[in-house]
């Protein structure tokens, strides 16, 4: 079955190609469409293009048929094109006539795009709560090992003393500034653009409004032109959200994989968090963190293919579009699972609390014997020289000791500061408004 159908049948290996992994990817997109369905018909039912009768028995319906999608009971069926057909064709099965007025003032084009702005909000939502549960260990190891020093690196030579209360509160503080960017990818998600059709409207009288108000989006995409050109632009803006958290990972999975290393050996990962080598008897490989980083590479490269598959579109809808979902979609899971992996293996991680005991990281103090004499009244210039000369000659001597008391430093991290502001952040997404004006649709 195809909407467009008009009698003429399409060559099998075309219709292959043209369809794609769509059917596939549209199961994952049947409990939005149903639910995009029953805000159109309700709307059509307050414009007088449906009877309260007829409204009641679609609604019904639709809650049993998203009741099977929420299952996993929801099938394409073969021959059938995509998910709006399947929808269609049950309901149409199951009430006759009245099954075919539900495609009244839409278009497949606005009916895939109000169904990935609701998919897309749902796994944003997934996606927070993931990065707060992240977060959340991160602080807690932060606070926990707040006074256990390490040295800190620049050109990955030892530069001066740092701690794990400020390597794993740096990430933390990262995440936070992430959820900023996922912040306005789920505004731009957040517009309603069903009753915009194929582009360019419709003749009966849609009332968008209601249509914005029943699905808990927070406004609307006016004009109808737009509301197609942002199939894409929608997409991308929120692969560039994704691909921000994706890069915190990224680079906590190198600092793993360094630290991790015997040549460090800050942190340990239990024997059951590692893998083993076919020849080495003795290998423990950190390969959590080597699939991790290589993941999250990945997902900084969605922007940019999104990117290329839209960049040379006129306005107006394009079948280029559809390849759209076959990279988007799965990125939620692959972000998703990245984020509980990463939780689960700093949950486990082992800190070493003698690290700065080390010889060699003597020289790591310089900057404090440096202080220290500025603080004693010599100029700074002179307090550098002299410490200098001393490391060069074989001089140098340190207690070994840190006083660092402004904001945000080793001795006064400020995570309570950090925690509020994150926390500021996911209350302003309005996930709530969004959850009530669903469960009140599906009433």
């Amino acid at each position: 079955m195809k909407l467009w159908d008009k009698g003429t049948s399409v060559n099998k290996r075309i219709e292959e190609f043209t369809v794609g992994r769509d059917r596939e990817l549209d199961v994952l997109l049947a409990p939005f469409d149903i639910l995009g369905t029953m805000a159109h018909i309700t709307m059509l039912e307050g414009v007088g293009l449906l009877s309260k009768d007829e409204l009641n028995e679609l609604l019904k319906a639709l809650r049993a048929i998203y009741q099977q999608a929420v299952d996993g009971q929801f099938v394409i069926e073969e021959g059938i094109e995509d998910v709006h057909s399947q929808v269609e064709l049950m309901l149409t099965r199951q009430l006759g006539d009245i099954g075919k007025k539900v495609h009244s003032g839409r278009s497949r084009n606005d009916q895939v795009l109000v169904d990935l702005k609701l998919y897309t909000r749902s796994r944003i939502e997934d996606v927070v709560n993931a990065v707060d549960r992240l977060f959340k260990m991160l602080q807690h190891k932060s606070n926990e090992h707040k006074d256990v020093l390490i040295p800190g690196y620049t050109h990955l030579q030892v530069a001066m003393p740092s701690s794990f209360g400020v390597w794993f509160g740096a990430f933390a503080e990262s995440l936070a500034d992430d959820l900023l960017l996922v912040q306005a990818a789920w505004r731009t998600a957040n517009q309603n653009p069903l009753g915009t059709a194929a582009g360019y409207g419709s003749s009966f009288p849609l009332n968008r409004t209601q249509t914005t108000e029943l699905l808990g989006f927070e406004d609307l995409n006016y004009n109808v032109g737009y509301a197609q050109m942002a199939r894409g632009k929608m997409e991308r803006t929120v692969a560039y959200a994704l691909s921000s958290v994706a890069q915190t990972l990224g680079k906590l999975a190198v600092d793993g994989c360094l630290f991790t290393s015997q040549n460090f050996g800050f942190l340990k990962l239990p024997d059951e968090l590692t893998t083993g080598s076919s020849i080495m008897p003795h290998k423990k490989n950190p390969d959590v963190f080597e699939l991790l980083r290589a993941h999250c590479n990945k997902l900084q490269a969605l922007p940019e293919t999104i990117g290329m598959i839209t960049a040379n579109l006129p306005t107006g809808y394009f079948r280029d579009l559809q390849l759209i979902k076959e990279v988007f979609m799965p990125a939620f899971d692959e972000l998703l699972d990245c984020l509980d992996v990463a939780t689960f293996a700093i949950e486990n991680i082992e800190v070493k609390t003698d690290v700065m005991q080390d010889e060699k990281y003597k020289l790591a103090f310089s900057v404090e014997e440096v202080n220290k004499l500025v603080l004693s009244g010599v100029p700074f210039r002179d307090a550098y020289k002299q410490v200098g000369l001393a490391i060069e000659a074989g001089q140098f001597e340190t207690d070994g000791k840190v006083n660092h008391s402004h904001e945000g430093s080793i001795g006064n991290l400020c995570n309570d500061r950090v925690e509020l502001k994150k926390d500021k952040i996911i209350k302003e997404f309005g996930f709530d408004k969004v959850d009530k004006a669903l469960k009140s649709l599906l009433k």
